[in-house]
């Protein structure tokens, strides 16, 4: 017999195998279970601030009420199509004027003030209502007018009486003002501020205010009557 002996042969055993996954699976449970957390956190769901909630919700019906109130005031001009009252001079005449020791403005003058409603469908109220009168940049009289109503395409008449009682003027204007009177061609300007109020039937309202300037041109006293005007009104 030979000396020499054969390694011995293992036979491949399946079960074996099967018996060894589950417990290599237990074994890397287990350690990962031991192994220290990386110190990285899952984001936890955060409720609402109730102060969020309330800033949206008051956003949107801001919005809302923003949204609705244009489309009343479009829906009220397209019915009522409102165009602003005309303010006009219709006529006017100076009573009197001279200067006193040579800047000092004395004069006396009356003014046919014309307002006209030029709307189909709106009222107009004159709650407030000042004229000033100017010669050059020089206020010289101021005048008012009581508070009134002007109807639908209506145009109403008011006198304005104004008087200028030593009024001291630059040199260059009262030398201007004298030749103008001797030339029939004094210039001034009336300046009208009224306080207006515009009425959509019963229900709506809308308040603003205009402001007139007319140039006008009268010849000399003591008879002074208008021969030019130039009128404009804005708000």
């Amino acid at each position: 017999m030979s000396s020499n002996s054969t390694p011995q042969q293992h036979e491949f055993n399946p079960h074996f195998l099967e018996q060894q996954q589950p417990r290599q699976q237990q074994q890397r449970q287990d350690h990962d279970h031991h192994q220290p957390h990386s110190g990285l956190k899952v984001p936890q769901p955060r409720r609402t601030n109730p102060i969020t909630w309330f800033a949206a919700i008051f956003c949107a019906i801001f919005w809302i009420i923003v949204i609705l109130g244009g489309l009343v005031v479009l829906i009220v001009y397209l019915i009522f199509r409102p165009r602003n009252p005309h303010f006009d001079v219709s006529s006017a005449t100076l009573n009197a004027a001279y200067i006193d020791m040579g800047y000092l403005l004395n004069a006396d003058l009356t003014v046919l003030a014309n307002f006209t409603n030029p709307n189909k469908k709106i009222d107009v109220d004159f709650s407030y209502m000042d004229i000033d009168l100017y010669y050059g940049d020089t206020l010289i009289a101021t005048g008012a007018i009581d508070p009134f109503s002007a109807t639908r395409t209506e145009s109403k008449l008011q006198d304005v009486h104004m008087v200028s009682s030593q009024v001291r003027l630059p040199s260059g204007d009262s030398e201007r003002l004298q030749k103008q009177m001797e030339g029939n061609g004094i210039i001034l300007d009336v300046k009208g501020t009224f306080r207006t109020r515009s009425n959509f039937g019963s229900i709506f309202h809308y308040s603003y205010w205009l402001y007139s300037r007319c140039t006008i041109v009268l010849t000399g006293p003591p008879s002074g009557v208008l021969v030019g005007r130039n009128c404009r009104t804005k708000r």
